[in-house]
């Protein structure tokens, strides 16, 4: 049913690119063909890869054609949205004009000049968007930084630095060498603490080993510490929990590590993925769990990957939500439905007096595409509220 919707949808999307543009370049009836086939091709290219990694088919050569897949995909997305955003102004300009113009005379040859320059304009508006977006995404995180105020706080943890990568994605168009990109630019900053909040890689752990083992050397003084996402459930959460493992996290399944220093002492807690019951049963997340054993009266902050986490992590009493999961929607428009179906979208929040933070990715998921909405490593420096 999955492939089926998704078939639908980029069928619809590439013809109506296919419907507005090709009529529009005067070609004979063999190029025109040509053409037809040739995006009727590019609409099946984003799924091949996906039906042979589910088959177990996991290789270079698929990484490649992924790659490929996706970038066009981007590019037909973008191509499909503002097309379809122009005809509706036309129309909408059309019908006015007909109202206030109506015995003039349509000049045939001028509007389909008008007509193939607009198609020609939004192509190479979509093809200068896609080829930014494609930059921005494969250039890497930048470094955010965000102050956090909170009255509980231990005087010995001001300015605590704790770094976050969220949602990675590493698989088949992330690779290696941007795992390493991200390592360096932890490095530099040297955090006290490191929280990696989900969805840290798509694909299998014999497949991806190797492009994740950078983060070995991925060190802080009081620990690095893991949370499922969604894609660790649709990638095989045991064997990613045993590698995540293996590279020195420590992985916190509705539970929490209490970190010292000076003689203080503050929670870290971490909640598995909000829908992970759905695929785990025994993995439903649970925020009180994870804050069994920890005072009340200590700071605890709450490693969640979806925001829509913060409801039941607020009544469980917590100081600070860090999550990811949204992308910030990635690119725009996607930014609008995103936020509709979280509670947060990007950035720092006040949920009813529990702090949240929603990380807009390290890496990116499906299209290698940022627009206007660029990936990030959240530096979070922790500040003690003065009332």
């Amino acid at each position: 049913m999955f492939f089926l919707v998704a078939l639908i949808i980029l069928w619809i999307m590439h013809g109506y690119v296919a419907w507005r543009v090709i009529p529009t370049l005067g070609l004979n009836t063999s190029y025109s063909l040509l053409a037809y086939i040739t995006i009727f091709l590019l609409s099946l290219l984003p799924l091949i890869p996906i039906l042979l990694r589910v088959i177990g088919n996991e290789a270079k050569f698929i990484d490649k054609l992924s790659l490929l897949g996706y970038t066009s995909l981007g590019f037909f997305t973008l191509s499909f949205l503002i097309f379809v955003a122009k005809d509706i102004f036309i129309q909408f300009i059309s019908i006015v004009d007909s109202l206030i113009n109506t015995q003039e005379v349509a000049d045939n040859s001028k509007r389909d000049f008008l007509k193939k320059s607009l198609a020609v304009g939004t192509l190479g508006i979509t093809g200068t968007a896609s080829a930014y977006g494609f930059y921005s995404a494969r250039n890497g995180p930048r470094i955010l930084k965000q102050d956090i105020f909170l009255e509980s706080l231990p005087d010995e943890y001001e300015n605590f630095a704790i770094a976050q990568i969220s949602d990675l994605h590493v698989g088949p168009t992330i690779k290696r060498p941007y795992v390493e990109g991200v390592l360096n630019k932890i490095s530099q900053i040297n955090p006290d603490l490191i929280a990696v909040t989900g969805d840290l890689v798509d694909g299998s752990v014999e497949h991806l080993r190797s492009d994740l083992e950078p983060l070995k050397d991925m060190i802080a003084d009081h620990g690095t510490y893991f949370v499922t996402g969604n894609h660790e459930y649709y990638s095989g959460v045991d064997r990613w929990l045993n590698e995540t493992d293996r590279l020195g996290m420590i992985n916190l399944i509705n539970d929490n590590k209490i970190i010292s220093k000076q003689g203080q002492k503050i929670a870290i807690a971490g909640i598995t993925d909000y829908k992970a019951h759905h695929i785990k049963p025994a993995h439903r997340s649970n925020p009180k769990k994870a804050l069994e054993s920890v005072p009340n009266n200590m700071t605890k902050i709450m490693l969640a990957h979806q925001p829509n986490s913060i409801h039941a992590v607020h009544d469980a009493g917590v100081d600070l939500q860090i999550s990811g999961h949204t992308h910030g929607g990635q690119f725009w428009p996607f930014t609008y439905p995103t936020k509709l179906a979280n509670a947060y979208l990007a950035g720092h929040y006040d949920h009813f007096g529990t702090q949240i933070y929603v990380n807009r990715g390290t890496g990116y998921w499906g299209p290698p595409l940022r627009l206007g909405v660029p990936s990030e490593i959240t530096l979070f420096r922790l500040k003690k509220k003065v009332l």
